[in-house]
């Protein structure tokens, strides 16, 4: 089979296969980058850990929140309206927390 001139073959090991879960994403920016911290809360503990940190270009953090945007309102279609939940959720620093 012949590759296309610019086709970029992407390899998946198997670490970074099995995932990182975070329950929070704290966004920060300087004029150059983009930082996006991955965090797992845990109910009642007193710390949480930065599991992942992604750091991109301003141009490739649009090109993330435009990605995301497509896949949700693909998601939705298929699976209904996400939701957020009624009760108060209290996120460290207003992060992720309320409504838009």
């Amino acid at each position: 089979m012949e590759q296309k001139e610019n086709q970029l073959n992407i390899e998946l090991p198997q670490d970074v296969a099995d995932g990182v879960y975070a329950n929070l994403a704290i966004i920060a920016h300087s004029p150059s980058e983009f930082i996006l911290d991955f965090v797992r809360v845990v109910p009642n503990a007193p710390k949480a850990k930065v599991k992942s940190r992604i750091i991109m270009t301003p141009e490739h953090a649009k090109r993330l929140l435009n990605a995301l945007q497509d896949n949700i309102g693909k998601y939705e279609q298929q699976y209904g309206q996400i939701k957020f939940p009624e009760r108060s959720v209290s996120f460290p620093m207003g992060f992720g927390g309320g409504k838009a």
